[in-house]
């Protein structure tokens, strides 16, 4: 996702309202997200669907490494070496 401006990305809901078809293609076309603001505070953010799947990808893979270092800490961890030869046996007896 390209980094927001704020001179060009920032925009009212009343202008939004207006220009929903115009505001939606400039997202997609920008790949930048659109905040929303209602009463002059930021209210909404508009994203490419393709940008917020990423988004959704990267958490998912921040919230596994976070559960892994939490299985490492409480002593869950299963060494590498071990790890290998499983993986050799399985693919091996193929």
């Amino acid at each position: 996702m390209d980094r927001i401006r704020l001179d060009e990305d920032v925009k009212p809901v009343s202008e939004f309202r207006q220009n929903a078809a115009r505001f939606v293609q400039q997202v997609r076309d920008t790949h930048r997200p659109l905040v929303l603001t209602q009463h002059g505070k930021s209210a909404a953010v508009l994203l490419d669907v393709r940008e917020y799947e990423r988004l959704l990808d990267s958490v998912e893979l921040m919230e596994g490494i976070r559960e892994a270092e939490r299985e490492l800490d409480a002593g869950l961890g299963v060494p590498h070496e071990r790890v290998m030869a499983d993986l050799l046996e399985r693919f091996d007896g193929r």
